[in-house]
């Protein structure tokens, strides 16, 4: 086995038995109690009262969606800035497909309106 993953296996064997060793080695040295407080919510020295508010709006997550794939386009639009004398004019044109492709979804999502935080419309026109 002296191939060319030879190296990313051992790699990830490594691994592998690092992690077992650290969680085996705190299983075994760990601290083991339980008393009355240790279930009990506590953050930053106040204690809490009553139960949790209750559920996000979807919104909340479609914004967080959305705020995800369009910071990964700027992590690509980044990286070709850093490149574009030695990718020249085919990656200009890729570049442009790339940020057009982005723009139709951005004015599809527009368009849905997934974006809009006012009231909620009861029912479509079609």
């Amino acid at each position: 086995m002296d191939g060319p993953l030879f190296p990313l296996v051992l790699y990830f064997l490594a691994t592998v038995t690092i992690v077992a060793f650290i969680v085996a080695l705190s299983a075994l040295l760990g601290q083991r109690h339980h008393e009355r407080a240790t279930d009990e919510p506590y953050e930053s020295g106040v204690q809490s009262t009553g139960t949790v508010g209750g559920r996000f709006d979807v919104k909340f997550y479609l914004i967080a969606m959305f705020f995800l794939i369009f910071d990964v386009e700027a992590v690509y639009l980044y990286i070709w800035a850093l490149s574009v004398r030695e990718i020249g004019w085919t990656g200009y044109v890729e570049v442009l497909l790339f940020t057009g492709v982005f723009a139709v979804a951005f004015m599809y999502i527009l368009r849905q309106g997934a974006l809009d935080w006012g009231k909620v419309k009861s029912s479509r026109k079609q």
